[in-house]
């Protein structure tokens, strides 16, 4: 099945991808709706924000297990299934406490479909056009950013933070539907052997890789946490043009995803290192940047295209280096994702509590990207001495 023919189910899979990065990230724009209506502090709404990102980081490992001997379609629907159930509990949730849950219950769903979405999306194309396949599925989660999260906030804002629940949850029993009616079911790939699938945490390439992920799109979070504070308080940008300059960085991300698939199709590990390379230099640049509002605009996009378009090979070299064995190590890697958003996070709060300037944020930023960039040259020095039994993407 070539890329064309394979488009509408690789659609599918990025309505579905659309729907759980909305709901992940509208969150951000509807704190103070929520928690005046449910009478907490800010605070203690934004850890709604942190309780998403753990049930994506513990779900991830469990559901894989649970949905293991199940047929990869028959896997997605049932994920699919969670999610609508955990947003439709968010748009009737009583109280803080059962809203909190409902968050967790959504994003249980989020790393495994994730996962075996892209080893799905691989599957569906040739060889060489696997990470362009991916990328598209990912597309959903970047375009999120562009148009599910600037419309959820407004939807909320002008009708209530419940509406945007119900509002996602339409979403998801829409992508639901296109997923049962489009992604057909692949009996040659094979629903995986957990015993097998475990062996592969035995690998050092795939721990390698793992850490690439954390590292490499850590630094991203550690500055993008704050970027509000940074645009508004550095760049002088206004609050009410601060969702205009993210929309900007959105769009970014969705060329970046779609540029790195490209150049992970063509060459995936040097693709990959100019990519950490690049996003080291606009984070190093950022420090100083972000002191002028042309200057911190125009970064802000370009970062957005970097940052994102290492999504795709990421994604790509767990799969490859996984072996026979891709789909438990592509579910950690989503997961790993996340772990590199809640590090990469804490390090920039770290910072500032400690009483540096913004700067110094984006400085802190840069130097877990470059952290990311060293387990990349070190799995490619690794590879070489030790070639991987599949073909090398190196």
């Amino acid at each position: 099945m070539n890329l064309p023919s394979s488009r509408l189910p690789l659609m599918a899979l990025a309505v579905a991808a659309f729907a759980i990065g909305t709901t992940e990230f509208v969150i951000m724009g509807l704190l103070p709706e929520v928690a005046a209506d449910l009478r907490v502090d800010i605070p203690a709404a934004g850890m709604l924000v942190s309780g998403y990102a753990l049930g994506v980081a513990v779900g991830a490992p469990i559901l894989a297990a649970l949905t293991a001997r199940l047929e990869r379609k028959s896997a997605l629907l049932l994920l699919m299934g969670l999610f609508i159930v955990g947003n439709l509990l968010c748009a009737v949730a009583p109280s803080y406490g059962v809203l909190m849950v409902a968050r967790i219950v959504a994003a249980f769903c989020h790393g495994s479909f994730f996962g075996i979405g892209a080893v799905v999306a691989a599957h569906l194309v040739p060889t060489s056009q696997r990470s362009r396949a991916i990328a598209l599925m990912f597309a959903g989660l970047t375009l999120a950013n562009v148009l599910g999260v600037p419309f959820g906030t407004f939807l909320g804002q002008w009708a209530g933070w419940r509406a945007t629940f119900w509002a996602v949850t339409g979403l998801g029993v829409a992508a639901a539907f296109a997923v049962a009616r489009f992604v057909p079911a692949l009996p040659g790939l094979k629903a995986p052997h957990m015993a097998r699938e475990m062996r592969v945490l035995r690998e050092p390439q795939v721990l390698i890789a793992l850490g690439m992920t954390v590292l490499g799109f850590g630094g991203v979070f550690t500055v993008f946490t704050y970027i509000a504070p940074i645009l508004q308080q550095q760049s002088h940008i206004s609050p009410h043009w601060t969702g205009a300059v993210l929309v900007l960085f959105g769009l970014g991300t969705t060329l970046g995803n779609i540029l790195g698939g490209r150049l992970a199709d063509w060459k995936l590990m040097p693709s990959l290192a100019g990519i950490l390379v690049v996003l080291t230099l606009l984070l190093v640049l950022f420090a100083w940047t972000m002191h002028s509002t042309v200057g911190a605009i125009v970064t802000v996009f370009v970062w957005g295209i970097a940052a994102f378009a290492t999504v795709a090979p990421l994604q790509s070299r767990v799969v490859h280096v996984a072996g026979e064995a891709p789909n438990l190590a592509s579910t950690l890697n989503i997961a790993a994702f996340n772990l590199g958003n809640a590090g990469g996070a804490w390090l920039g709060g770290a910072v500032l509590a400690a009483g540096y300037a913004m700067p110094v944020v984006s400085l802190a930023g840069a130097a877990v990207t470059v952290a990311g960039l060293l387990a990349t040259i070190a799995s490619v020095a690794i590879e070489r001495r030790a070639p991987l039994v599949a073909a090398s993407c190196t």
